[in-house]
């Protein structure tokens, strides 16, 4: 009775808000999101909880829900955390973890100063004063547990004075620390190391602190790269993602297995890299989401019980979707999250031994029901050096082959971010086809799910083979009847915005129109104003001054947009975030300007306080009303 009473509602929903037969910016902010929340703790149940936004309130809004593993009903509740394993809780019952910041070093004025209480100035002596979208304070996440039934003893700090972060920031959270199945140790990530040197490096730890001695050991001190995601099985064995070099961000990311005191990579032979992972409820495998062919798909892989019996993974799920993340395992049915350039995020179950998938959730199949939604289409490229090239085709609602259309080329950040089934809320092919347009999506130089060679070849030619390709696949479509070549534009995001402004030089007049959001401009001042400098560092070669470094030298001059600037003369819609540290506000506010000077119709869209992405609803809602419009003045 309950499904039916909640299908109605959202139905009638959609019919009162909704009356389009296509997807609108309206729809689309207000979509549910779904977030699995764990399974219960008999193993019957899933609990998640149902996020929405309402448009004509202003407001935000979020339920729970649990619903039978098999599928069924879903049942509304209130509070759900006794229903889950709380892993904050030590394993004996006796010892709780919990976070908070503490402040450790002097950097605002009345910090030093405190007759100026009502001062805002910051001072920095080093590197790392600032991440993301945030100053540096200070203040440094941290670890704490105290007894459980001693509610008078003050918390530990088991990183007492240390001025590093766990959770790691700016995104870390509970995946970064956890109790030993023992409850003598906490394990905990993080990155101890400061000032150039963290800005420079990514070479994260796993340590491990020992309760009763209060000494803390790393584990992880010969990897000199990431190591992430620590978790110990049933049978108490530990396991880690991890990347070898230091200072390369999208590294091979391998499972590593404790097995006989050795540290054993399970995944060195395979040719792809790891997103996540979990232990099978009896800790024989282990299961993970891995990018593959376009997609990402559910994989697995047996944990031997020595370094000589290692084997491949198995895929277990297959299809033109993602399975974007793992919820957990119960018996022989996994719950996951699964998506496609179609459908935003709902919660699946998935059977273990043959990969089938049965849709649990069901929070947005009423709005969906009542658009017309596009085909996608998978197409293989050629490159223009003989490779085969998977290129995403996305076609208008309702779509007619004895029309024209207009054709954007998408240019995916990252840069080697894969170009999946994703759903995005802001970069959502679903609207862009709605509104009339074929979109082309290429899986260029630099993405992971087509061989490490791949995936690492975009590193130091950036200019290079990846703006081949990119034009490989517009110029493919191009010559499809249904594409009206005298309509094209190129659209980007991050390394996608960088990829527009290289392109707005290069095109040799194939695009009328060009979007760059975050974009980098001018390498030389990316590299004085970013704050993870390892990214520039690996991608380019290096600084800008260092005149004997061949390939830096060619990063900061040859593929740099603001050294092809002069060769613009095409329309181009500019937009920065205010708070964006990634790519500072002075690559959008330069670039804008250089195309004012020289004439160029152009636009800026400037959010003062949006970060490297739009998040505000309200902002999001005038971001897609100015892409459109923009596209609707120039193509």
């Amino acid at each position: 009775m309950y499904k039916i009473l909640f299908s109605f509602l959202i139905s009638f929903t959609c019919i009162s808000l909704f009356a389009q037969d296509v997807m609108t910016p309206e729809i689309l902010v207000q979509l549910n999101k779904v977030s699995g929340k764990g399974i219960t703790k008999d193993g019957k149940h899933l609990i998640y909880s149902v996020s929405s936004f309402n448009l004509e309130t202003n407001s935000k809004s979020s339920s729970t829900y649990q619903i039978p593993i098999s599928g069924g009903e879903p049942q509304l509740i209130n509070e759900y955390k006794e229903l889950l394993v709380d892993r904050n809780i030590s394993p004996n019952g006796k010892y709780k973890i919990s976070t908070a910041d503490v402040k450790l070093q002097k950097v605002n004025g009345q910090d030093f100063y405190s007759d100026v209480p009502k001062s805002n100035v910051k001072i920095y002596d080093a590197l790392n004063y600032r991440h993301w979208d945030t100053w540096e304070d200070g203040a440094y996440s941290h670890v704490f547990y105290q007894i459980i039934s001693d509610n008078d003893t003050e918390p530990i700090d088991i990183m007492l004075n240390e001025p590093y972060d766990c959770p790691q920031k700016p995104f870390g959270g509970s995946e970064d620390y956890l109790w030993s199945p023992d409850s003598k140790n906490i394990l905990y990530v993080t990155k101890k190391s400061s000032g150039v040197d963290y800005a420079i490096s990514t070479n994260t730890d796993i340590y491990q602190y020992n309760i009763q001695s209060q000494t803390t050991t790393n584990l992880t001190f010969d990897n000199k790269g990431y190591d992430t995601q620590p978790a110990f099985s049933s049978k108490g064995q530990l396991a880690w993602l991890q990347m070898k070099r230091d200072g390369y961000e999208s590294d091979k990311n391998d499972i590593i297995v404790k097995i006989d005191g050795n540290s054993i990579n399970l995944t060195s032979n395979w040719d792809g890299t790891v997103n996540s992972f979990i232990w099978e409820d009896k800790g024989t495998k282990i299961y993970f989401v891995a990018p593959t062919g376009g997609t990402v798909q559910l994989f697995e892989i047996e944990v031997p019980t020595s370094k000589e019996k290692i084997s491949g993974p198995k895929q277990i799920t297959n299809g033109q979707f993602d399975v974007s993340g793992i919820v957990g395992q119960t018996k022989n049915t996994l719950i996951a999250s699964r998506r496609d350039m179609n459908h935003a995020v709902e919660l699946y179950s998935v059977n273990l031994n043959n990969g089938e998938m049965k849709q649990l959730t069901h929070a947005n199949d009423a709005i969906y029901n009542s658009i017309s939604l596009g085909k996608i289409e998978k197409r293989m490229v050629k490159t223009t050096d003989g490779k085969d090239m998977v290129t995403w085709v996305i076609y208008p609602p309702n779509f007619d082959p004895s029309k024209k259309y207009p054709t954007l080329l998408y240019c995916q950040g990252g840069p080697q971010g894969a170009l999946s089934q994703f759903y995005s809320f802001r970069w959502n092919f679903q609207l862009m086809a709605a509104n009339g347009y074929i979109i082309v999506a290429p899986n260029r130089r630099g993405m992971p799910g087509h061989g490490v060679e791949w995936n690492e070849q975009i590193s130091k030619d950036y200019g290079g083979q990846n703006m081949q390709d990119y034009l490989s696949a517009i110029d493919e479509l191009a010559k499809e009847p249904y594409v009206d070549n005298n309509r094209l534009g190129a659209i980007g995001a991050s390394y996608g915005g960088y990829s527009v402004f290289y392109l707005a030089a290069i095109h040799e007049g194939r695009f009328k129109s060009f979007i760059s959001h975050d974009g980098i401009f001018d390498w030389r001042s990316m590299y004085g104003t970013t704050e993870e400098l390892f990214f520039v560092n690996f991608d380019l070669g290096g600084a800008y001054w260092d005149k004997n470094n061949a390939a830096a030298q060619k990063s900061h001059t040859e593929f740099n947009p603001a050294e092809k600037v002069s060769m613009w003369n095409t329309p181009i819609l500019i937009i920065q975030g205010g708070i964006d540290f990634r790519v500072p506000i002075g690559q959008g506010l330069a670039a804008f300007q250089a195309a004012q000077l020289q004439g160029i119709k152009s636009k800026l869209l400037f959010f003062p306080e949006e970060n490297h992405w739009v998040l505000d609803n309200q902002n999001s809602l005038v971001w897609q009303r100015e892409f459109y419009k923009w596209l609707k003045e120039t193509l």
